[in-house]
């Protein structure tokens, strides 16, 4: 029987594709190639992922990064720590400890090959999310001003 494994923000389910609904955010279809639904509420994912690939880093530079990223603010370093352990889990990220760094010792992850292609089919979602947001803020601005000079669906004098 074929599973899929879904990631809800930063929690992780199995479900049988016969027998359950479809992915919300995301599924590997076969290793290395995944399918990708771009959510924004999902966004912490993929950002985690680009900055990985950006090179390997420790949770708190990561947090540091996502603050900047992701424009939320303060990011909750429980959240961070359980999204890294699920894509470490999944063979996404692999971590070691590292003594190289000053102070205490650090946890230092890094992408696989397999959070390359799973970023790979985040960034595809995310430019195809961008095309239908952008023909629908077209639409909307060729009709914005007949949309502002209404009141409760009457036009207004």
């Amino acid at each position: 029987m074929k599973e899929v494994y879904d990631t809800y923000v930063f929690h992780l389910y199995s479900t049988t594709m016969k027998t359950e609904r479809q992915p919300r955010c995301r599924c590997r279809v076969s290793p290395g190639s995944f399918e990708v639904r771009a959510r924004v509420e999902r966004f912490a994912e993929p950002a985690v992922l680009l900055l990985l690939a950006e090179g390997p880093s420790h949770g708190y530079e990561l947090a540091e990064a996502l603050e900047g990223l992701l424009d939320e603010g303060r990011v909750d370093f429980g959240n961070l720590y359980r999204l890294l352990r699920s894509l470490e889990g999944e063979g996404l990220v692999t971590s070691s400890w590292s003594e190289e760094a000053p102070g205490p010792l650090k946890r230092i992850y890094e992408l696989t090959g397999e959070g390359a292609a799973l970023l790979g089919a985040w960034a595809a979602s995310l430019r195809s999310g961008q095309v239908r947001i952008t023909a629908l803020l077209e639409r909307y601005e060729a009709i914005a001003e007949k949309i502002d000079n209404t009141d409760n669906g009457r036009e207004r004098p």
